[in-house]
């Protein structure tokens, strides 16, 4: 067994360790999320909690890691009698972002069942984590329906494996550790409220710190043992403070003025639901337990606010996580020493969202800014009778570009897909065959059998029961009978946008309306588990501002910050995302491409013969099959129609910006038809 690197050696991220700590003295906290950059030793410390952890004792011979004081009555290896107990190390059980569904939830022997009535069930994850710690790094990359068991793991306490019929139910009680870099992409809420606390953890700047990380590390690798072994002392005494930790934590009184001012707090910063609520009580009491004390204090109520609201404030996901710190100070001071009023007015309370001061990072004591101003995100007109903004030299740069406008309020927006069935990665989007979803067939498996097909694997065996020699009630199945289930759901596409940034779009109304029209189908994406890509192109050249990737919230920093002005070379940027494409599919062959170019349509830079380049490169992406929509951003009483040419020569269809509103009266061409002559939606 390899040595691992000790907990206590570990320098600085005491927001972590913390959050580690809290959740080893109360595991009813809920586990923790841990979002920080590459190379932050963020796993490191995950693992090394395990080693801290005290035994635990279960029942000899049980793989569901029954507690001998009360084992689980439904338990698939029970009942257990007086078979004895062992006491073994908690686990630290790994989830890999490519698991299987069978593996993460364990496997049922369809045959068996079949044949003879049995539940052979063979335990996954689930089981192998219940009652330790269940570790998913890169947690943001899971697939979707891997995500829904852990969710009703964490939600039930327990994993149910059902297969046509035959169902087994075991306790899957865990603390949940994920660790990930916001940069490719974010979590679903359902699975981020499921988290109890969320760090943030990034690279120290100071020297001496950065020396000393350098300087540990390089002496574990040198030789783990004894590295280990110099921290042993260290190591031992924290694993009694744990130990002490828990015999307190029952002791630990929470007082109705605390249990006011927790209240308070999740309701001033409009958390969603009660769980805030219900975590923030039970970091409150660990922490008072981990001090030594049996009675919580307001400096508790305060650090379990920064650790357990930041990642539930979240609104969308460009929203960044945080905490507005003198908002907190001031909800704790204004209730105080109060208790509760035996029949509040309900008119009475917390104040709403105000002008709090520049905020913290949201965890303590790290720093970084608050969350942005809010606005409503219309972008401002110039004043009357004053030179328009895209025309005061302040606007300007150089060669005549100019600054970044702010995008218009997002909206929700009509459905695109890719025509035909695709076999991607599970999602929102289109059409595919995939794990879940509904039957449409029935097919001989080519490896192991995950889907059961009943009916059709009863009529393969149904003429073989006289020459097999059936003479009970149970059907003889063989292994060539079992059909596999053929099933259709959804799947995530790559959405790769190529946004006209030239001149003609730098109207500072249009441009901000433009940059809302995009940002609604990054949120669109985001919900729909797409990869997002976004070129840009203005001036002489097309840029690839953000290579294909799972963060959305990327992308929409990125369109941002993008200025505009200059030509338009729109074939210089159909002619990049071909090559963005091309690189793509030999990267990841399964996943179908979904092209949007957003522009008015004109050519004025890229050769001598502007439009003509830009029709030929549309005809490329039409010969590869590439599914597109082109987002017609032309205005003014005089339409010249030049987005719809293009939508032609790329075989895809057109939709103005008003149309591609899900509320918009007029229709949407719904799948972005191959080879299809364009058509306006009337």
């Amino acid at each position: 067994m390899s040595t691992r690197y000790p907990f206590t050696a570990v320098v600085g991220m005491d927001d972590l360790r913390l959050a580690l700590l809290l959740n080893a003295v109360s595991p009813s906290v809920g586990g923790v999320l841990v979002r920080g950059e590459k190379g932050t030793a963020k796993s490191t410390a995950v693992r090394a909690l395990a080693e801290l952890l005290p035994e635990v004792a279960v029942v000899a011979g049980c793989r569901f890691s029954c507690d001998p004081a009360s084992p689980d009555p439904g338990c698939p290896d029970g009942p257990h009698g007086d078979g004895g107990a062992d006491a073994r190390p908690a686990r630290m059980v790994e989830l890999p972002v490519g698991a299987s569904e069978d593996r993460l939830v364990g496997s049922l022997d369809i045959e068996k069942a079949l044949a003879d009535g049995v539940k052979a069930f063979e335990p996954g994850l689930l089981a192998a984590a219940h009652r330790g710690i269940l570790y998913v790094d890169e947690v943001n990359l899971l697939s979707d329906h891997l995500i829904d068991h852990l969710l009703d793991a964490a939600a039930m306490g327990a994993s149910h494996v059902e297969r046509e019929g035959v169902s087994v139910r075991h306790a899957a009680r865990f603390l949940l550790v994920g660790t990930m870099n916001p940069e490719e992409g974010e979590l679903r809420p359902q699975l981020l409220d499921r988290f109890g606390l969320t760090v943030e953890v990034a690279a120290s700047r100071v020297p001496e710190e950065r020396v000393e990380v350098v300087r540990r590390r390089l002496a574990f690798e040198d030789d783990p043992a004894g590295f280990a072994e110099r921290w042993a002392g260290e190591e031992a005494a924290l694993r009694e403070r744990i130990v002490a930790a828990r015999k307190l934590l029952p002791k630990v009184a929470l007082g109705d003025a605390v249990l006011l001012q927790i209240a308070a707090t999740c309701a001033a910063f409009e958390v969603d639901g009660m769980r805030a609520d219900i975590v923030m009580a039970r970091t409150a009491t660990a922490l008072a337990a981990w001090a030594g004390r049996e009675e919580v204090t307001s400096e508790d109520v305060r650090q379990a606010a920064l650790l357990a609201l930041p990642h539930r404030r979240r609104r969308n996901p460009f929203d960044a996580p945080g905490m507005d710190e003198d908002k907190l100070d001031e909800t704790l001071e204004r209730f105080k020493g109060e208790e509760p009023e035996d029949d509040p007015d309900p008119d009475q309370g917390p104040d709403g969202p105000g002008d709090g001061g520049p905020g913290g990072g949201g965890v303590p004591p790290q720093g970084g800014e608050g969350p942005a101003p809010e606005t409503d995100g219309v972008p401002e007109e110039a004043p009357a009778q004053a030179p328009a903004p895209e025309h005061t030299p302040a606007s300007r740069g150089a060669g005549g570009e100019r600054a970044a406008v702010k995008a218009a309020e997002p909206f929700r927006t009509k459905m695109l897909s890719v025509p035909g069935l695709g076999d991607g990665a599970a999602g929102r989007r289109s059409r595919a065959r995939t794990e879940h979803g509904r039957t449409t067939g029935a097919t001989r498996p080519r490896g192991a059998l995950t889907k059961l097909h009943l009916s059709a694997t009863v009529r393969a065996a149904a003429p073989h029961q006289r020459a097999r020699g059936r003479s009970g009630a149970g059907l003889v199945v063989r292994r060539d009978d079992l059909r596999q289930a053929v099933r259709e759901g959804r799947e995530g596409n790559l959405v790769l946008f190529v946004v006209d940034a030239s001149g003609s779009m730098a109207a500072r109304k249009r441009m901000g309306a433009v940059k809302g029209a995009v940002l609604s189908l990054l949120l669109d994406a985001y919900q729909r588990r797409d990869k997002v890509g976004l070129i840009t192109f203005r001036g002489r050249a097309a840029e690839l501002a953000l290579p294909p990737t799972s963060s959305v919230d990327a992308a929409a920093a990125r369109l941002e910050e993008l200025p505009t002005g200059g030509r338009t070379p729109l074939s210089a940027g159909l002619l990049r995302a071909h090559d963005v494409l091309r690189v793509e599919r030999l990267r990841d062959p399964s996943r179908r491409p979904l092209l949007v170019v957003v522009t008015d349509g004109r050519a004025t830079g890229g050769g001598p013969d502007p439009v003509g380049l830009a029709a030929r490169a549309a005809r490329l992406h039409a010969a590869d099959g590439t599914a597109s929509v082109v987002v017609d951003c032309e205005a003014g009483p005089v339409r010249l129609g030049l987005a719809g040419d293009l939508a032609r020569h790329l075989g895809g269809t057109a939709v103005t910006l008003d149309e591609l509103r899900a509320d918009a009266i007029a229709g949407l061409v719904r799948e972005a038809q191959v080879n299809r002559s364009v058509r306006r939606a009337a």
